[in-house]
C-alpha cells in the first residue's frame, strides 16, 4: 500500500518530521502536494480535501496521511501510526505512549518556534510585527529554547539503552523529530546556537548520528528535501538572532 501524504509543497513546516519518518521507514508514499495537478495531485488535490463537506470527517489542516481508507492529521497522530506499522516506534505500549509523548513535547516546542517570528498573529506579515518578534526571540533564546533543548537533554542521557538515541539501540520517530528542531534551530539562529548548543551535547551529537543514517543521509543530499527557507517553520532573520 502506498500511503498518500498531503502538505505544502514549497516548505518542510510541520509535515517534514512526517517525511523523515517516511523515508527512514523505506515506506512506499507519494508527496501529493509536490506531484502535478495534471495527474490530480499537487495544492488543488490539498484544498480539496479541505473543502467544506458534510459527508466526510475533515482534517482541520495539513499535514495529513491517507493509508487506505483512513485519513489521519496531526503530526504526532501520524507518527503514532506510522511508528507501530514501521518499527519507528517501541512495540510495548508504555514505550509507545512514552515515544508519543515525547512528540507532543516536540509540537510544543515547534509552536514556540513558530512564533519567534509572528507573535502577534499569522495573519501579519513578519514585517509588520518586527519589535514584538525580537522581544519573543530573545526570550526564547535565553529561557524556552534552553529549557526545551535541556528537557530532550536528560531524555537520551536517562534512555537505559545508553545508546545516544532516546529511547532504545535504534532511531525511533522523535529521534528523527529531535534532528529536525535541532537542524532547523541551526538555520534560523545560527548566533544564538553557536552559544546555546554546546550546553547539549547528547542533542547535538544525536542530529548528527541521524543525519549519518545512510536513508536520511540520501534524503537530505536529494530534491526530496525542501531546503529551509523563510516561508516555513525556520525563518532566518538575523535582526532575531541573539
Amino acid at each position: 500500500m502506498a500511503y498518500e501524504f498531503y502538505y505544502w509543497p514549497w516548505i518542510q513546516g510541520r509535515g517534514e518530521v512526517v517525511r523523515l519518518a517516511l523515508e527512514y521507514a523505506g515506506a512506499d508514499y507519494v508527496d501529493v502536494g509536490r506531484g502535478s495537478e495534471d495527474d490530480g495531485q499537487g495544492v488543488a488535490a490539498i484544498r480539496a480535501f479541505l473543502a467544506p463537506d458534510a459527508d466526510q470527517p475533515q482534517p482541520y489542516a495539513p499535514p495529513f496521511l491517507k493509508a487506505g481508507d483512513m485519513m489521519i492529521s496531526h503530526a504526532a497522530a501520524i507518527l503514532l501510526y506510522l511508528g507501530s506499522r514501521h518499527d519507528l516506534a517501541p512495540a510495548d505500549e508504555a514505550g509507545r505512549l512514552w515515544a508519543h509523548q515525547l512528540q507532543l513535547t516536540v509540537s510544543d516546542f515547534v509552536k514556540e518556534i513558530h512564533d519567534t517570528h509572528h507573535p502577534i498573529s499569522n495573519a501579519l506579515y513578519y514585517e509588520e510585527q518586527m519589535e514584538p518578534a525580537k522581544q519573543r526571540s530573545e526570550h526564547f533564546l535565553e529561557i524556552r529554547a534552553p529549557k526545551y533543548l535541556g528537557y530532550f537533554e536528560r531524555a537520551i542521557a536517562g534512555s537505559p539503552a545508553a545508546s545516544g538515541y532516546i529511547i532504545g539501540d535504534k532511531a525511533t520517530y522523535p529521534d528523527l523529530s529531535i534532528f529536525q528542531m535541532v537542524a532547523g534551530l541551526r538555520y534560523a539562529f545560527p548566533k544564538a546556537m553557536a552559544r546555546i548548543e554546546p550546553d547539549f551535547p547528547l542533542a547535538s551529537k544525536l542530529h548528527d548520528t541521524v543525519a549519518a543514517l545512510p536513508r536520511i543521509a540520501e534524503y537530505l543530499a536529494s530534491e526530496r528535501r525542501i531546503p529551509f527557507n523563510e516561508k516555513g517553520i525556520f525563518r532566518r532573520y538575523p535582526d532575531l538572532d541573539d
